[in-house]
């Protein structure tokens, strides 16, 4: 077995790549070229040798600080130029363009931008001023008119009335106070008013606030303006609202002056002279003009200057986000002052250390250095990361695995299975053919805009679509094909296309059509007989047919789980694994759920009637009765009482012998006995995550022996619980069909039974809300959350770890604009 699987190419996803731990002398005046060169090539990770320090504690903290002030401005610049609607081309980055001359041209154009926008919101406000003055003037021109005529008839009023009257006397109020002429206090201080303009939305708690201060001794009149005013500091517009209020004495007078400062509102003073209130219009209106002109050419100047800067700003913010990362990772190596060198160190690709090396003799000779760069491989105590080298196909399926956890070094990967396993249990639990072809015309549409998108920024939700692609057309695919397997086309009753033509097989299916007795043809060539579709026993044969389906596909999905868990210890060298963890495993789950398997195939192929359920439930209570009518085969019963024996016997075989033989090892080994190296080799890391090799300083055996006893318990319990887990794909799959035959019926047939057009167009928009809603993406998210579900628990948790971290080298590819 050894020898054939040995002839097999070696598969890029089926093991992470082959890591090697180097470390990197490099001289000074060659480090900043040697660190961006391989920032370009992307295959080495660094390891952060100044954990313990502080970034400000670091070499290149300064270097660092200039990098994060040239990205501040150049952020600045941007949002300035978004701002204005200025589209910042990107261009190319050249090699002729220094770090020191960007710095310089950034000072300068953000000084310029910064007094620009200065003046601008000098004059703007200047600008507000007087075209607030201008809508006062207007509005409270109408206010003193009318309310002086009010005035001189309410004097009267209270003269013939109040004061005229000497049998009843009241003190008036303040307002009446100063209203009235002749002897009253108030009269010689007379009548005054404030004006002004406030927000829209404080103009109601402005006039309770007012009532409140004065006792109601005011008189408050309000107009909307015809205008709105731009805020300088949001750039919004906003608004606002003319108000004249209407009193009388000095304190009334301070205190609405607070109270218009506390709610911010532009008082104004309006003459009550006619002529004076035309002549200083005029003169507001010129001035307007005057400075409206002058703001149009300071923004077209200022637009002009961020245009100018706009068509670098993307290659500059590219050529500093460079920068930056290159000495945040100087700042991971050590810095020898004596021998003028920065040491660093990391793990790259075995593959890879040929091109890291001509990496640096380029970098070498390009910085005119004395001295080469020394690279060389090192041993290391900790686990190599995982590296997987992927495609836009492959990446997808490598997230969905990683999303559950990375690979160790080197174990299986689960996504060489996955890219079809995956698609293919979706489509089991989604099988429709008709809402296949919809998701195969959204896959290919994004297929068909894939450069063009790939170069957009998108939303979350989009990327995720967008990576997602090539596992949409899988899906669809499968989908596809799975819907013609159950003969669904949008999972309608074949019937109303004309499929009751066809002649069942049975003569149980006879009330599927209203023609009586029909007469015996030969089987469906494809699928299921359609035949089936609107007959009384419909519903009982599909769910018979998916259930035991369902059933099949998970022991068969378990069996190859468990059979990687065979390739992972033979590849890491553990013969322990294999004997007592992969053979007992396999013979504890065949021993049932296969049997379970061969039962249904060989009741398929005889059309026998036994029942199934009868047979295991009694192969445990009683294995010696006589199966009477439940006999598929000769020899059944001899065979379940064999078959019961062996998952009895699995249990203790997976429980007691491995920890019992890893601490007679662990005893031999430092007893003297047996010998090991005392250095650390690379056959010393990829030796077993249980061996008595790697736990020699420290040998827990009731540690051990209790995870043991959990990983057993957990694989027994776990057989019946995920073979049950794989019934999902019978119910999903039921249900998705249901649920397109209930809104097909209900909802758009029966709406087309009405002779009326609205009844059938207000049917047909129901019918595709709930299609493209419901069954296209409720359906699709639940059905890929399941599949998800089945790949992560009851198949990876036979043999995948997924406790190694993942090869995250430096590379100017992955930063990305929020890294400052």
């Amino acid at each position: 077995m050894d020898h054939f699987t040995d002839k097999f190419p070696p598969m890029d996803l089926m093991r992470s790549e082959k890591m090697t731990f180097v470390q990197l002398i490099i001289p000074a005046e060659s480090a900043h070229r040697a660190i961006t060169y391989l920032g370009q090539l992307g295959l080495l990770q660094f390891r952060d040798l100044n954990a313990e320090k502080s970034p400000f504690q670091r070499t290149f903290v300064n270097q660092v600080k200039r990098c994060a002030e040239m990205s501040r401005k150049l952020r600045f610049l941007m949002d300035q130029t978004n701002k204005a609607g200025i589209k910042s081309s990107c261009s190319v980055l050249k090699s002729d363009i220094y770090l020191e001359d960007i710095e310089t041209q950034l000072a300068e154009h953000e000084h310029e931008i910064i007094e620009m926008n200065s003046n601008s919101e000098k004059l703007q406000q200047a600008y507000n001023e007087l075209l607030e003055f201008k809508i006062v003037l207007q509005k409270a021109c109408s206010f003193l008119v009318s309310n002086h005529g009010h005035a001189v008839a309410e004097e009267r009023e209270l003269e013939e009335n109040v004061y005229s009257n000497g049998d009843f006397v009241e003190t008036p109020f303040l307002f009446e106070q100063e209203t009235l002429p002749g002897p009253s206090k108030s009269n010689q201080s007379g009548l005054r008013f404030i004006s002004g303009i406030i927000c829209k939305s404080k103009v109601l708690s402005f006039e309770r606030i007012l009532f409140r201060a004065t006792r109601g001794n005011m008189l408050f009149n309000q107009a909307p303006a015809d205008e709105q005013i731009m805020d300088p500091i949001s750039t919004e517009m906003v608004e606002k609202t003319v108000f004249v209020v209407f009193f009388s004495g000095e304190q009334a007078r301070t205190k609405i002056l607070k109270i218009c400062e506390a709610f911010g509102a532009n008082c104004y003073p309006v003459p009550e002279d006619i002529t004076k209130q035309r002549q200083i219009t005029r003169e507001v209106s010129s001035r307007l003009t005057d400075l409206e002109a002058t703001l149009d050419a300071g923004i077209r100047h200022r637009n002009k200057a961020l245009s100018s800067v706009g068509g670098h700003l993307a290659k500059w913010m590219d050529m500093v986000r460079r920068e930056k990362a290159v000495y945040d990772t100087l700042n991971m190596l050590n810095f020898d002052v004596t021998k003028k060198c920065l040491v660093g160190e990391g793990w790259c690709p075995l593959i890879a250390k040929t091109q890291i090396q001509e990496v640096l003799q380029r970098a070498t000779f390009d910085s005119n250095s004395q001295v080469g760069v020394i690279f060389h491989s090192m041993d290391a105590l900790e686990s190599p990361p995982t590296y997987f080298r992927t495609n836009s196909f492959t990446n997808p399926y490598q997230e969905i695995v990683d999303a559950y956890g990375v690979a160790r070094y080197q174990e299986v990967n689960p996504a060489v299975y996955t890219t079809i396993i995956f698609p293919f249990l979706f489509a089991v639990m989604f099988g429709d053919w008709g809402h296949g072809i919809c998701l195969l015309l959204g896959a290919l549409v994004l297929i068909a805009h894939e450069s063009k998108l790939s170069n957009q920024r998108l939303g979350s939700f989009m990327e995720m679509l967008f990576g997602g692609r090539y596992v949409i057309l899988l899906m669809s695919l499968f989908s596809m094909y799975c819907g013609l397997i159950y003969n669904e086309f949008f999972s309608v009753p074949f019937h109303i296309f004309g499929a009751s033509a066809y002649k069942c097989r049975d003569i149980s299916c006879r009330d599927a059509h209203t023609t009586g007795l029909v007469k015996y043809r030969e089987p469906y060539p494809f699928g299921v007989d359609p035949s089936w579709r609107g007959s009384r026993s419909e519903l009982p044969f599909l769910n018979s047919l998916k259930m035991k389906m369902s059933i099949l596909f998970g022991v068969v999905h378990m069996n190859l789980g468990i059979m990687l868990s065979y390739f992972n210890a033979r590849f890491f060298g553990s013969s322990l694994d294999i004997r007592y963890q992969f053979v007992p495993q396999m013979i504890f789950l065949n021993s049932l759920f296969g049997y379970l398997s061969l039962l249904i195939v060989l009741k398929w192929c005889t059309g026998s009637q036994a029942d199934l359920y009868h047979i295991m439930i009694y192969m445990f209570l009683s294995p010696f009765d006589n199966l009477g009518e439940n006999e598929l085969f000769w020899g059944q019963r001899p065979l379940q009482v064999l078959l019961l024996l062996l998952a009895v016997i699995a249990v203790p075989w997976m429980l007691f012998p491995k920890p019992f033989i890893l601490k007679k090892l662990h005893n031999e080994r430092f007893q003297g006995r047996t010998y090991g190296m005392l250095n650390t080799s690379e056959a010393d890391l990829e030796v077993e995550p249980d061996s008595a090799r790697q736990h020699r300083e420290e040998f827990n055996f009731s540690e051990v022996f209790v995870h043991q006893m959990i990983h057993s318990i957990e694989f027994v319990l776990g057989s019946v619980s995920n073979t049950a887990s794989y019934l999902r794909l019978w119910a999903l799959s039921l249900a998705h069909s249901e649920l397109s035959t209930v809104f097909y019926e209900k909802v758009l047939l029966l709406a087309w039974g009405y002779d009326n057009l609205i009844i059938r167009l207000v049917g047909l928009v129901v019918f595709a809300f709930a299609t493209a809603f419901i069954l296209l993406m409720m359906e699709t998210l639940s059905a890929f959350l399941h599949a998800l579900r089945l790949h992560w628990v009851e198949f990876q948790n036979k043999f995948y770890h997924g406790d190694g971290y993942k090869f995250r080298p430096f590379s100017f590819a992955t930063l990305t604009e929020d890294e400052n």
